[in-house]
């Protein structure tokens, strides 16, 4: 579905994406890991259209993304949940759900809105409640339930756990889980490699801005390196 080629990256003299090359067939869960500062925020960045790359190829069912604008991507089935959820503080839930819809045929979301209270049942509690006012957990399940609402056939998900409580992390990554057998193809970055790994099917260690290692996600938990560096030895 999505095939990444010889990706290069640069903040100005900075270059941060050295030739990333990977993909994720469809109905997969693929991570990405690595340290802070190794390149994964920018490359669903990249891929979102929110940087443009210096060279190289991005593609989703064979249409090209580079170049195109952030929201022709999301018309193409690209949907992007930031690191730090970046939800609109100041809407409520349902303004914020109705927004992550804004290129959508308006007549279908009432029932995406019903789907999306499935998965959270919490924010339809919530449903006028200022976004701004929520809970960091209910802050995520709102940012995933916004990017759901443009029906994507790819997720982008950056640090879906960060500073969330143990039981929170859970039962976003078991909603995770869920809409991926749904038939949502994700593309997962998470600093938690233990709990990212175990919902993966595959897996690349981004170093530098460099791909260092990839592989089934139980091959990677395994590994002595991934151990070592992620996964506390």
């Amino acid at each position: 579905m999505l095939r990444v080629q010889d990706l290069h990256v640069y903040y100005d003299a900075i270059h941060a994406l050295k030739g990333v090359s990977f993909s994720v067939a469809e109905g997969e869960i693929v991570t990405l890991l690595g340290a802070n500062g190794a390149g994964k925020t920018t490359t669903l960045k990249t891929i979102s259209g929110l940087l443009r790359p210096r060279q190289g190829s991005i593609s989703i069912k064979d249409a090209a993304l580079e170049g195109l604008e952030p929201h022709e991507i999301v018309r193409l089935g690209v949907a992007h949940v930031p690191e730090g959820r970046k939800i609109f503080s100041r809407l409520t839930v349902l303004e914020n759900l109705k927004a992550g819809a804004y290129s959508r045929n308006s007549g279908s979301v009432g029932e995406d809105l019903e789907h999306v209270f499935a998965l959270f049942p919490r924010l339809k509690e919530r449903i006028r409640q200022m976004a701004g006012t929520l809970s960091g957990g209910e802050q995520q399940m709102l940012a995933i339930g916004r990017g759901l609402m443009a029906r994507p056939k790819l997720l982008l998900l950056d640090e879906p756990s960060m500073g969330l409580a143990p039981i929170v992390v859970e039962q976003i990554f078991e909603t995770i889980r869920g809409i991926n057998k749904e038939g949502v193809t994700i593309l997962l970055v998470e600093q938690n490699a233990a709990i990212a790994l175990a919902v993966s099917h595959r897996g690349y260690v981004l170093e530098t801005g460099t791909i260092i290692l990839e592989g089934k996600a139980a091959d990677l938990a395994g590994n002595d390196l991934v151990r070592q560096a992620y996964l506390g030895g």
